[in-house]
């Protein structure tokens, strides 16, 4: 009798399921020690494991990507239209957070006595955000294109939040290409692609342990969040609800409104096929909070299950996992309104298109790594006179919100790159409408 094997993201699922049963009985069970010394490891190894393969990946796909490209026109055309839409995805982000937390008003009915014993419990980490966020702010306005040119490409290689310099070089690198004769260039692009081929099996091996690393991160998240005390975790999420509840009524309108509507009317993909397809991508993104040790994945979902074809999947995603955070942005819109109630402040229209204009700038800098929007925050509130203290109060719902807000983020992705490679003729329709969904995992 033949096994019928599960399918890649029943497994997540599953890894997911197990890790927060694991986090409540080990709250109740008193194994805290041992879950932090035994089970959260495996979870950091995994995340260690994603980020191993990120810049290996990014080098490797955009240079074949853009080589690949048979003139400059091309990939101008390409990368404006990139951009363009990744900003007006991230501008109508942020609008629908400003609208939906001016309808909720989260921050009037937040309860006075617990203002001053949140910012005591998370003051340390409130400085350190603030700490980051003053040295941003001391910087000139374009330092962020300086920051996009490195000035030692195997500096930026070596850590995953100089990921706009690596994207940078791997372009520049890639320009080059096409701008010389192609035999004077061909042993490189053999070279490539014979690197593409084992970034792409390392992937594969890297993936099998997806299952586990889940339930690793879980289990240890669970029993972070509630320490000793599981009441004080209860009592902190019931006071954050109605500001947990405006950031994700934002964020679903954007994964059962916007997104949809995109794909309907500027691709020819049925959105139901497109939805089922891209779940395995959502749920790692939700479980790790990282667009960047998800790229992986998502490279992979859009070539071999949406039919994108490389060269465009390889240019738009790695530019999309690090420039576009539809999720984040939202959610910092949504939390500078919260803040602004809870210390009585009245931001009227252009303190909200400051907001929109501050947070939308903001993501294009922001690292693709858990946590990172909570440092872009303090950019978004300073920028409206809103105290930066006022971070404390959410700092206990950030992480459960950052996993929901980066699942937002790659949907963006994915939609982004299946418009532009429809409009570039690079998608093959019957594999993305196709019921049938291969599973090497």
């Amino acid at each position: 009798m033949k096994i019928r094997k599960i399918a890649f993201h029943w497994k997540i699922l599953i890894g997911m399921l197990l890790g927060i049963g694991w986090g409540l009985l080990a709250i109740n069970s008193g194994w805290l020690q041992f879950t932090d010394y035994y089970i959260k490891p495996w979870g950091t190894i995994f995340i260690n494991l994603l980020k191993l393969i990120a810049v290996p990946l990014i080098v490797v796909s955009l240079i074949g990507g853009v080589s690949n490209l048979k003139d400059i026109s091309k990939l101008s055309r390409i990368g404006l239209k990139t951009i363009g839409l990744y900003i007006l995805t991230t501008v109508l982000a942020i609008t629908i957070g400003l609208i939906v937390v001016n309808i909720t008003n989260p921050g009037k009915v937040f309860p006075e006595e617990k203002t001053a014993i949140f910012k005591e419990k998370f003051s340390e980490n409130v400085a350190e955000k603030q700490s980051s966020a003053e040295q941003f702010k001391s910087n000139s306005p374009l330092q962020f294109l300086i920051d996009i040119v490195p000035s030692n490409i195997i500096d930026a290689m070596t850590d995953n939040t100089k990921m706009l310099q690596v994207i940078f070089f791997a372009i520049l690198f890639g320009i080059a290409m096409v701008m010389l004769p192609e035999k004077q260039i061909q042993p490189v692009k053999d070279f490539i692609d014979s690197l593409n081929h084992i970034v792409l099996k390392l992937i594969d091996i890297i993936m099998a342990s997806a299952p586990y690393g889940v339930f690793a991160l879980l289990g240890s998240l669970i029993v972070d969040i509630a320490g000793d005390d599981p009441a004080d975790t209860l009592s902190l999420f019931a006071a954050l609800g109605v500001y947990g509840l405006s950031v994700i009524i934002g964020l679903l309108i954007m994964i059962f409104g916007v997104y949809p509507l995109f794909i309907k009317f500027f691709t020819g993909i049925k959105y139901s096929q497109f939805a089922r397809k891209i779940i395995p991508v959502q749920l790692l993104a939700f479980s790790t909070s990282s667009s960047a040790a998800t790229l992986p994945l998502t490279m992979e979902t859009a070539e071999e299950k949406l039919g994108i074809n490389n060269e465009t999947a390889s240019f738009v995603l790695p530019l999309g996992a690090t420039i576009n955070m539809d999720g984040t942005s939202l959610y910092q819109a949504v939390a500078a309104i919260f803040l602004a109630q809870v210390y009585g402040m009245e931001l009227g229209l252009s303190g909200q298109l400051t907001i929109i204009l501050t947070a939308t700038l903001a993501s294009i800098g922001s690292a693709a790594v858990p946590g990172a929007g909570m440092v872009m925050l303090v950019i978004v509130l300073a920028s409206v006179g809103i105290p930066t203290e006022g971070i404390a109060l959410i700092f206990a719902v950030d992480r459960p919100l950052d996993m929901l807000r980066t699942a937002v983020n790659v949907t963006g992705d994915l939609t982004i790159t299946s418009i532009i490679a429809g409009t570039e003729k690079q998608i093959d329709l019957e594999i993305a409408n196709s019921s049938i969904i291969s599973d090497d995992h």
